[in-house]
């Protein structure tokens, strides 16, 4: 049983518009991305009829950054993204800038995200900022926070403070006002909609965020050319699912300026199904509009942080 209503789940048509059989996208990171390699990603991804979802920072960075990358403050990577834009991607927020920002930072850098894109946000993914909001052991309730902190040797405890009220970097208010959806678990699993059936999900116990989603794991070239294999396409296809796969592009794919051929291979192969190939927030949603009910059951939210839990032990990740 999930919160959508009876009879239109994934695989019972009609569920996508036009008669598609499945719906994916990717949400693309900004993190080391050069403006050059992103034009021949987004070229392709383009000219294959997919439209994505491309997260940005709107401010350059004014102390030491912590990631390097293109930001908005950039007049030609603006001007790029907003051709971006009007090709029909969709442009989200990772954080104001590549480096911890205060709230009137923040909220400077919503200003000009909205002054760059004539819209707020509809889409974020936290970057590993102070202001990153229920970030590291707040992401998880009960006793599976004390499994995170252990998972993780308590790397990422007491670091994020974006809903943290009083906090110099708070902005929880903000998000809430000006942001629709924001990303959380990310799973080794192709058909997003069978990892989080609920999204998009709003969390009682996290009301700065009016609603979260999950995303299929593709943070780099290889484990993104994992998910997208040919057998996963298939099963994504028959099951009549959704996927939104997380990755940054600037991540190996393109090496000496060149796309990787098989990057290529395989969404050219994925183009020439029937999928509904559109961003993360058109698709975020399509579902939205087909719940009965936008609360994730306690039961079930505890569910999916122990599956998210189990494959961070498995893999050995933090």
């Amino acid at each position: 049983m999930t919160g959508r209503e009876s009879g239109s789940r994934p695989g019972a048509a009609p569920f996508w518009p036009e008669g598609k059989a499945f719906a994916f996208t990717i949400m693309d990171d900004p993190d080391s991305q050069q403006l050059e390699n992103g034009k021949r990603i987004y070229g392709l991804l383009g000219d294959l009829g997919f439209r994505t979802t491309k997260l940005v920072w709107p401010l350059a960075p004014t102390r030491a950054a912590n990631s390097p990358g293109d930001t908005c403050a950039d007049p030609p990577y603006l001007a790029d993204a907003r051709e971006l834009a009007a090709r029909g991607f969709e442009i989200g927020y990772h954080n104001a800038t590549a480096h911890s920002s205060t709230r009137e930072e923040t909220r400077q850098a919503l200003d000009a995200f909205r002054e760059q894109f004539g819209h707020d946000p509809k889409v974020m993914a936290n970057h590993y900022n102070a202001e990153a909001i229920y970030w590291g052991p707040a992401r998880l309730g009960g006793g599976r926070r004390l499994v995170y902190n252990l998972l993780t040797r308590g790397r990422t405890r007491n670091r994020h403070f974006g809903h943290v009220e009083g906090h110099a970097t708070f902005w929880g208010d903000l998000c809430r006002e000006r942001i629709r959806y924001c990303r959380n678990f990310v799973f080794p699993e192709i058909n997003t909609l069978r990892a989080c059936p609920w999204m998009p999900y709003h969390d009682r116990a996290r009301p700065f965020v009016q609603a979260w989603f999950s995303a299929a794991e593709g943070s780099n070239y290889a484990s993104f050319i994992s998910m997208l294999s040919e057998a996963n396409q298939d099963r994504l296809e028959a099951e009549g699912g959704a996927s939104i796969v997380y990755t940054h592009f600037a991540h190996g794919f393109t090496p000496d300026g060149q796309l990787q051929p098989r990057f290529r291979e395989l969404m050219q192969r994925l183009s020439r199904k029937n999928g509904w190939f559109v961003p993360a927030g058109e698709l975020l949603d399509h579902l939205a509009a087909r719940q009965a009910s936008r609360e994730i059951p306690p039961g079930a939210l505890a569910a999916m942080e122990r599956r998210w839990l189990w494959g961070k032990w498995r893999r050995g990740t933090s």
